[in-house]
């Protein structure tokens, strides 16, 4: 893990092998949500995971353009000397993946695209502008409990919620330990994503694709979901009952996916750029 130069995003990485993933977060999430599945996917691959900037632990203040984080990205490769990696990443994370798949193909294998949009829609902008209100009352000084409550209407299923309501209810006693730093972050990469438009560069994604599509998803809709398959030429793996956060939902279901799917990818040896023996 580095946390020195701030330039370099903090990361950490692990595994084995001669091919390197690298996962992207979500939003609310920070390197640390990836838990049991980097662990599953480090028996096979080298496994690198980052915060990204205005997130918990990367210095310095997040973008206003996703082209800032695919910046970071490719000098956190370039500084660990990595030439060609696997992308999987989870809805903020999908979106700056596809973005760095479409401008530095040359540096990207594969890319798995979690929960994620083409283009962000109408609803999603108002969205974003009730969570950043509710975030702004926090960093008045308000009650963080309603940031929590908006949170899980929005990216959990009915059903997850009704299985899960001590876990969630311990959760949310647990947002007074973050840092209003964390809070600030959030904001940006809301105000970041809330005019993405992917689609003019979408037909610049070569490497083989994979889009997973959560089917009760209210916060990228699954037809959007459908058309960035479309648009990429990228398989397709659609649970219909998890909503957005289908990687706390269903991680297990996730994993063997996205495993599957890396497994279908060509091999790779000493030739390959990544490869560092």
């Amino acid at each position: 893990m580095s946390k020195k130069d701030p330039t370099i995003l903090a990361h950490q990485l692990d595994g084995a092998g001669d091919a390197t993933v690298l996962l992207l977060n979500g939003g609310m999430m920070t390197w640390a949500a990836w838990g049991a599945i980097a662990a599953r996917i480090a028996e096979h691959y080298r496994v690198l995971r980052c915060d990204f900037r205005g997130q918990l632990t990367s210095p310095g203040d997040g973008h206003r353009e996703l082209a800032g984080h695919v910046d970071d990205l490719l000098r956190l490769l370039d500084h660990l000397g990595l030439g060609r990696v696997h992308v999987l990443g989870v809805s903020f994370g999908a979106e700056v993946g596809l973005l760095l798949a479409a401008t530095a193909p040359e540096r990207v294998l594969s890319i798995a695209a979690v929960t994620a949009t083409d283009v962000v829609t109408d609803s999603f902008r108002e969205g974003s502008e009730r969570m950043r209100a509710v975030i702004a009352d926090v960093l008045a000084g308000g009650d963080r409990g309603p940031f929590h409550d908006a949170m899980v209407a929005d990216i959990f299923s009915d059903a997850y919620v009704a299985a899960h309501r001590e876990e969630l209810a311990a959760r949310r006693a647990q947002m007074s330990f973050l840092p209003a730093a964390w809070f600030r972050g959030l904001d940006t990469l809301l105000e970041c994503t809330e005019n993405v438009d992917l689609r003019p560069c979408l037909g610049r994604v070569a490497a083989p694709a994979l889009v997973v599509i959560a089917g009760g998803d209210g916060v990228m809709p699954p037809e959007r979901s459908r058309a960035l398959a479309a648009a990429i030429g990228a398989e397709v793996e659609e649970l219909p009952e998890s909503g957005h956060a289908l990687i706390s939902e269903y991680p297990e279901w996730l994993t063997e996916k996205c495993l599957a799917f890396l497994e279908r990818q060509e091999p790779h040896g000493p030739e390959d750029p990544c490869y560092q023996g």
